[in-house]
């Protein structure tokens, strides 16, 4: 199975310097034993951007680190040359919060991850749809997509045309404080787009996984929607 996942690379910088977690520890689920934890699925064929419907339905809970859902293609080693090199666009949350911001984050090889704020305070049941979309007659260029409407700029991410698997994922960072951060989002209606610009069809075969403490429920086929949750929530 792939398994290039990228991070929510700034939300875990700002938090490098953590403090011993005080509650929400690991327990028999596995729950916070690992430093980064997944929930989630990768389509199982190549495609030219990912769309879905993202909403919490519980207020994330985030004791040290950070907690996000989105829709990206790329990956840690995804670029030229095995470089870093991704796009998504979610919902995060991080220490303390009990609401969502909603972003997206770029990276191109050679340079930092950037992180773009759209959107504070979205609390659960706000649903949103998130797309990230190689541009028609653009190879290698892609935008960001909310709502319908494009809120990034033209993105160059090299050797990026026809090569990435899109994914449509949750994921838990503690700090490697061993935190139990629990979260659940629901992602609803996931499709591929065909070629550059859209044409988009439902996701069908994909791969899931999903780490100790962490569960992907499903929740229907057409159209795709499933649940991605900590095992406490």
């Amino acid at each position: 199975m792939r398994r290039s996942i990228p991070i929510l690379f700034v939300l875990a910088l700002v938090f490098l310097v953590v403090t011993p977690a005080e509650g929400g520890s690991s327990s028999a689920t596995g729950c916070g034993l690992q430093t980064f934890a997944y929930a989630g699925l990768e389509a199982d064929r190549k495609a030219h951007g990912v769309s879905a419907t993202l909403d919490t339905t519980i207020p994330p809970a985030v004791t040290d680190g950070h907690v996000g859902g989105w829709v990206g293609v790329g990956g840690v080693d995804a670029g030229p040359g095995g470089a870093a090199e991704w796009l998504q666009a979610g919902l995060a949350a991080f220490t303390a919060d009990d609401t969502s911001q909603m972003y997206y984050e770029v990276t191109t090889p050679g340079a930092t991850p950037k992180y773009v704020q759209l959107a504070t305070d979205i609390g659960p049941g706000q649903s949103h749809r998130f797309s990230v979309l190689e541009m028609n007659k653009h190879d290698d260029y892609w935008r960001v997509w909310v709502d319908g409407q494009p809120v990034s700029p033209p993105i160059h991410l090299p050797g990026s045309h026809g090569t990435w698997y899109p994914q449509a994922v949750a994921e838990n960072w503690n700090g490697g404080t061993g935190a139990c951060n629990t979260y659940s989002y629901r992602f609803s209606d996931v499709a591929l787009a065909q070629t550059n610009g859209g044409v988009w069809r439902p996701l069908q075969a994909s791969y899931t996984f999903q780490d100790p403490g962490y569960r992907v429920l499903p929740i229907s086929e057409k159209p795709r929607t499933f649940l991605a949750a900590s095992l406490a929530a």
